[in-house]
């Protein structure tokens, strides 16, 4: 299974990339391993190749279009990002996948997809855990030396220009990542849906904190076991880890949010909700962890989906069994649908005739296929479990339009009023701040000392005067305190949420019913017969 990761470097060391790539490291502290002579090692294998570098070096190229287009000059820019592309370690054995052909996948998907940028793709035969499979490095120059044609994962006129800066987005990510699906497709390469998200979301730091603190403990259990001494844990767990693993105990006994956040609460995790997402609070941290650093089970959708379903079970268990049924009253019974919100996850089927048209290969022509069966079937058994006819449908489209209207009227005075004070309150401090200045001209004896007092502390008097501007426009007399405009925006953000919280859960039913209406009409029209589908892939 062929995945794809990225991640930006604010290093302005192109060469280190190079390095990286053609030198051996230490797998933990990422520093460059040195032989006995204490020179760098080159790597046992790996191909290489540098893109619209000229007969320049990848580091000079980089360094010079720098230079040329004023770019990549601060600390705090992304000088370039970094893409892998990991094939399946099944892939070199059963389907022939070799360093060449991956490296020459490499090459052709970044001429593909980063067009005008500096590029190095290097492959290696191994990843860092020995498991055999070949990855692609592709490190790209974050500024763009060519104009390059409007490609589908862009959304600006300045995307295309030359002297303007590669944006790594969602939307990128989704694109990227079903190119590199359809290319596995496409070469009979093991593949799974890298568009579905991850149950389990493993960053990279997290990644190598459970790598490090595996090597450490596992060095600690070899000291006890040479000393004779009995062995506690085997396997280290990473903060998140033990985190998730509370979270899906919790989920698993509550029924309710209310007896989530509970069972939670006993294990010192507060878990917090805000603008329709979940965030979990440790002991041991100020800051919480959102859901979506976890992973998709762990987000609202899937806690209230997973709730929802242990209240049926309970419910079910709890249901006292009747002692006699007639025929008729078990026909009626089962002629009955339960009608269970469905959990949000439908998606729009993909129109593959007209993906066909703008050149999609045989490869994402079945992941489509598969996808589309996918959604018919979520969007039939939502039909069934809301109880809709297609006119019913459209009713309930229009009611959830203006109901997701309703809250946004609502929403945008809050908002309106957040925004006012806290401009108030910024002038407030503002004026405050200049106070002991403004005490001090009152000091000052004649008109000579005033004015050259003034013009000793002009940038003083100029935050003054427009704060006192500010309060004319707006017509306060009294100035309100620091503290009070505090309390009058935290009241006001906390109904904001309620409210933002109203509105999401509006939008997310719009959505969910738009997708329907959609997949409906794709189904009566827009899907081919079974055996017409048949000629055309033939």
């Amino acid at each position: 299974m062929a995945t794809f990761k990225h991640i930006s470097s604010k290093n302005a060391d192109y060469g280190a990339a190079e390095q990286y790539l053609t030198f051996e490291h230490d797998e933990f502290t990422m520093k460059p391993t040195l032989d006995e002579n204490g020179r760098l090692m080159l790597r046992e294998d790996y191909r290489i190749a540098t893109l619209n570098c000229g007969d320049e070096d990848f580091a000079v190229a980089c360094m010079r279009s720098n230079l040329r287009y004023g770019k990549n000059q601060k600390r705090e820019d992304v000088k370039s990002h970094h893409y892998i592309i990991s094939f399946d370690p099944r892939d070199a054995v059963d389907n022939g996948l070799t360093v060449d052909r991956a490296q020459a996948l490499g090459e052709e998907f970044c001429r593909k997809q980063f067009p005008g940028h500096q590029a190095i793709v290097c492959t290696h035969p191994d990843g860092h855990n020995h498991s055999g499979n070949i990855h692609v490095h592709i490190v790209i120059n974050s500024l763009r030396i060519a104009e390059v044609p409007f490609l589908p994962y862009m959304d600006r006129p300045a995307d295309t220009r030359a002297g303007c800066k590669h944006r790594c987005t969602d939307a990128a990510m989704e694109y990227f990542k079903a190119e590199v699906m359809e290319m596995c497709h496409r070469e009979n390469l093991y593949q799974i849906d890298l568009l579905q998200g991850s149950k389990n979301r493993i960053t990279e730091r997290e990644y190598w904190a459970q790598k490090k603190g595996q090597a450490k403990l596992d060095k600690e259990n070899a000291t006890l076991a040479a000393e004779g001494q009995p062995v506690k844990q085997t396997k280290f767990e990473t903060d998140k880890a033990k985190l998730r693993q509370t979270i899906r105990n919790a989920m698993s006994e509550a029924t309710t949010f209310d007896e989530f956040s509970a069972l939670l609460l006993r294990q010192g995790v507060i878990v917090k909700e805000s603008r329709g997402r979940l965030s979990y609070l440790t002991p041991d941290r100020t800051k919480p962890i959102t859901a979506r650093k976890l992973g998709d089970d762990f987000d609202r959708a899937a806690v209230l989906a997973l709730l929802e379903q242990n209240a049926h079970r309970a419910a079910e268990k709890t249901a006292p069994i009747p002692e006699y049924h007639t025929a008729e009253t078990n026909r009626t019974e089962r002629g009955k649908t339960q009608k269970i919100a469905p959990t949000g996850n439908i998606q729009r089927m993909v129109d593959r005739a007209a993906k066909r048209a703008e050149g999609k290969g045989i490869g994402y022509d079945r992941w489509a296929a598969v996808h589309n069966l996918k959604q018919m079937a979520a969007t039939v058994a939502a039909m069934e479990q809301y109880g809709f006819t297609p006119d019913e449908l459209d009713a309930a489209l229009v009611s959830a339009n203006a109901d997701l209207h309703s809250s946004t009227a609502k929403l945008k005075p809050i908002e309106t009023a957040i925004r006012e004070k806290k401009d108030l309150q910024k002038q407030v401090l503002a004026y405050a701040k200049t106070r002991d200045v403004r005490d001090g001209l009152k000091k000052q004896k004649t008109d000579k000392a005033r004015k050259a007092y003034r013009e000793k502390h002009e940038s003083d008097f100029i935050i003054a005067d427009a704060a006192v501007r500010y309060f004319r426009q707006k017509g306060i007399t009294k100035l309100p305190t620091y503290k009070s405009l505090q309390a009058e925006i935290e009241q006001l953000t906390a109904e904001k949420n309620a409210l933002y919280n109203e509105y999401r859960a509006n939008k997310e039913r719009v959505r969910e019913l738009q997708t329907m209406k959609s997949n409906l009409s794709q189904m009566h029209h827009g899907e081919p017969s079974r055996q017409k589908k048949h000629e055309q892939e033939r």
